[in-house]
């Protein structure tokens, strides 16, 4: 992957995610207990071998900034290595990034001065596990311009929220609708190949498409290059990397059944861009055999380095036992004679005795310098279904993710829990109820 140059989109507003974004970018949202949304794409760089990688913030970017300061400077300058954040900056005319395509127009001079022969292209919001050489190796094999990582979605879920592509016998993209309201379907299925907004490029190739005005990779480029002739591409994240996964586990000598690709997290791609599938996706960390999987070293998750002291759990007398089952629990967390079921817990949370948090995620408190700022939950409160930011505080006796009605006369945000008569309720940070 040297000759590879990577750009992580990271500027993103998140409408569909607030308040979680009133105060920061989407990809800087907490995640999974100890992570942020942009620690999955930037692991994947890592564990690729890409050592080349300019992430391009621009929205509320403090907060991520900040994260990639303390979290990722491991690589060596004097070896050419970096991930460098780049700050919108109106490099050309006096408009901020107006799309995709845009944003990487704007710093088309990185491309310029480190001459790379492939670049690719990745949003820094979603949430799985990929070797971004496997795609390298499929976009050269096909000798293609440009390759779309897809994966395979209900079409159902795709309907308005994805680009799907429509490809031939030996994976050419012949057809492309953005966002199409009747996707089109894999012959023989119900489900759609859906851009993943992974886009590998011959940089020749790019450099001609961004010669245009066009604003967006989805919406402009793709269905440009189409119209051209330009081969390009779908790589099916789905199916192809089950099978590279399964690959690794024979050379590993692995024969059990349970290890199969279908079991495995491998095939597990989700855009967290909504309240609900990013609710969903931190539920999904927490079963016994998880749908994906934040341990295990075969590919290693990174993050910025938590200062917190253990997680403690604390009493054990009837009616007053700190427990917590099927979830994670992070460092600087107290479970005072309360319990925990089915969810995840950030650093530094206090939940006190009798307290009952079910299905929910709790961004966690703040640690800076000798000052903590922690996330309370008083005696006797209840908790489900709930998302609740940093730094906030629940008095006695509250519950929350009980009554609707009542969680949005408080001011709370709530949204319907698809296919259930139930909803999501999320606490804003530095609340106190």
């Amino acid at each position: 992957m040297k000759d590879t140059l990577a750009f992580v989109m990271a500027g993103g507003q998140g409408e569909r995610l607030r308040p979680l974004t009133d105060v920061r970018a989407k990809p800087a949202v907490p995640f999974g207990g100890i992570f942020r949304i942009i620690d999955f794409t930037l692991s994947n760089c890592v564990n690729s071998g890409l050592r080349r990688v300019y992430v391009l913030t621009q929205y509320k970017s403090f907060s991520l900034s900040n994260h990639l300061k303390t979290g990722w400077n491991m690589f060596s300058s004097r070896l050419g290595h970096f991930i460098d954040e780049v700050p919108a900056q109106q490099q050309l005319g006096n408009s901020w990034y107006k799309g995709t395509a845009d944003a990487i127009r704007q710093n088309a001079g990185f491309i310029e001065s480190k001459e790379p022969r492939l670049v690719l292209i990745l949003s820094g919001d979603h949430v799985y596990k990929m070797d971004y050489r496997l795609l390298r190796a499929f976009h050269d094999e096909k000798r293609a311009g440009l390759t779309v990582a897809c994966a395979r979605l209900p079409a159902e879920e795709a309907r308005e929220n994805f680009g799907v592509m429509e490809v031939d016998g030996e994976g050419r993209i012949v057809g492309f609708e953005e966002k199409p309201k009747e996707p089109k379907t894999i012959p023989g299925t119900t489900d759609c190949l859906a851009s993943m907004g992974i886009y590998l490029f011959e940089t020749g190739c790019l450099q001609g498409a961004l010669a245009n005005d066009h604003l967006d990779f989805g919406k402009d480029v793709i269905p440009m290059l189409l119209r051209q002739g330009t081969p390009v591409f779908a790589y099916d994240f789905t199916q192809r990397n089950a099978i590279a996964e399964w690959e690794f586990l024979k050379h590993e000598g692995v024969r059990r059944k349970e290890l199969l690709p279908k079991g495995s997290d491998s095939d597990y791609w989700r855009d967290v861009g909504t309240l609900e599938q990013y609710w969903l996706a931190n539920l999904d960390l927490v079963q016994p055999k998880p749908r994906f999987n934040v341990y295990g070293e075969h590919f290693p998750l990174f993050s910025a380095p938590v200062h917190f002291p253990p997680a403690k759990f604390v009493h054990e007398v009837p009616g007053r036992t700190g427990a917590a089952i099927n979830s994670i629990i992070a460092d600087g967390v107290i479970v005072s004679g309360s319990t925990v079921r089915d969810s995840v817990l950030g650093c530094g949370v206090y939940v006190h005795s009798w307290a009952l948090i079910e299905r929910s995620v709790l961004l966690g408190g703040s640690l800076r310098g000798k000052s903590l700022t922690e996330t309370s939950i008083g005696r006797h409160c209840r908790v489900r279904n709930a998302i609740i930011d940093k730094n906030v505080r629940l008095s006695e006796n509250t519950s929350i993710g009980y009554d609707r009605i009542e969680d949005e006369r408080r001011g709370l945000k709530t949204v319907p829990i698809t296919g259930s008569d139930d909803y999501i309720v999320v606490v804003p940070k530095n609340l106190s109820l």
